[in-house]
């Protein structure tokens, strides 16, 4: 079999691989299930290509990410549930029936009117599928505003989402800084779970402080994965730094101390700024 440009390869490929005897076994004993987590790691892995704005493993990644969405559709339809064509059929129909200003009679929307519409749509056919789930004798897939946000997400994405979703009907702040002190709050109330000294409480209030702290960046409009991601590359950098220096001088982490290393630290975030 050789490569080819279009997705007909690629599905060819992933049949090949699921095909009984003649495939490969570790991917005919795979599951949605088993290959959820390998998913999520490849959406993790086109962010990091994206922040780190490296084209080549952008190229790279988003191909892997397009093979788990083959995989996924190749289990369904051995299952007799869809195949990729009914995904790629669903996402053409949605994408059309949600923008109406660009398929539809044209309208000079603003971003805002965009969103609205976006969010509409999307909740009639929330009810649309619902309908459906109870014609066919199953119970609606969630319940209240915020059933249909993902137990599977990221936990700060998902508190986000939570926080925007509540947000649509009034149940948020109003500016930054009245989340600001709600952050200094919360990290007061962590103060008093130390002096507790109870585990379980003191990891309920570092949740209430993250979920502040997720609150907060999205009253700025700044995502906080990307936030955490930028400050984790940052933490790498100054550290191998650290690592750098001391070998210069003939040492190990191990026989530097808390005081030299902090001192190098400095000196790292100091080279930054200039």
């Amino acid at each position: 079999m050789k490569p080819g440009r279009d997705i007909e390869s690629l599905l060819a490929i992933m049949a090949a691989l699921r095909t009984p005897v003649t495939g490969c076994n570790w991917d005919l004993e795979q599951s949605s299930e088993t290959i959820a987590p390998y998913t999520i790691e490849e959406a993790y892995e086109v962010a990091d290509a994206i922040q780190r704005g490296d084209l080549i493993d952008l190229r790279d990644e988003l191909g892997d990410l397009l093979l788990q969405v083959v995989f996924h559709a190749r289990i369904a339809e051995e299952a007799g549930h869809f195949a990729f064509a009914d995904v790629v059929e669903a996402i053409n129909r949605k994408m059309i029936r949600r923008h109406p200003h660009v398929f539809g009679a044209r309208k000079d929307w603003t971003p805002a009117a965009v969103k609205a519409s976006w969010n509409r749509i999307k909740a009639e056919e929330k009810a649309e599928r619902a309908a459906e789930r109870r014609a066919a004798g199953n119970a609606p897939k969630h319940n209240g505003l915020l059933g249909d946000i993902s137990p599977a997400m990221p936990p700060m994405a998902r508190a986000v989402k939570l926080q925007a979703k509540a947000g649509t009907v009034g149940f948020d702040w109003n500016d930054p800084k009245t989340v600001l002190r709600k952050l200094r709050e919360e990290i007061d109330e962590i103060d008093a779970a130390l002096d507790g000294g109870e585990k379980s409480a003191i990891q309920d209030e570092i949740g209430d402080m993250l979920f502040a702290i997720a609150n907060l960046a999205r009253h700025l409009d700044i995502d906080p994965d990307t936030a955490l991601s930028g400050t984790n590359a940052k933490f790498m950098r100054r550290f191998a730094f650290i690592e750098q220096a001391l070998t210069a001088q003939g040492l190990t982490l191990s026989e530097s101390s808390l005081d030299a290393m902090d001192a190098l630290w400095n000196e790292a975030k100091g080279t930054e700024k200039r």
